[in-house]
């Protein structure tokens, strides 16, 4: 299961556009063209990281190489 994150670029705290919550999961998103796709080097695209809002499911994405990410203790 995944864990909870905060998120900070700098000393400016990430929260959720839509719900405003302050806790994500991450995972690493590829940024496929399709030139490289059918080139197959599909592997070379950038990548940005992803940002699931824990509260509302939201997605949010980062190619931000200065962004942080901050584990939180689960409560409950």
């Amino acid at each position: 299961m995944a864990k909870p994150v905060r998120a900070a670029i700098g000393d400016v705290w990430i929260r959720c556009t839509f719900c405003q919550g302050d806790l994500f999961r991450n995972r690493e998103v590829k940024l496929n063209s399709s030139g490289m796709e059918l080139l197959n080097v599909g592997w070379a695209n950038e990548s940005a990281t992803g940002l699931i809002c824990w509260n509302c499911g939201y997605v949010h994405l980062f190619v931000n190489r200065d962004l942080e990410l901050y584990k939180v203790k689960q409560t409950g």
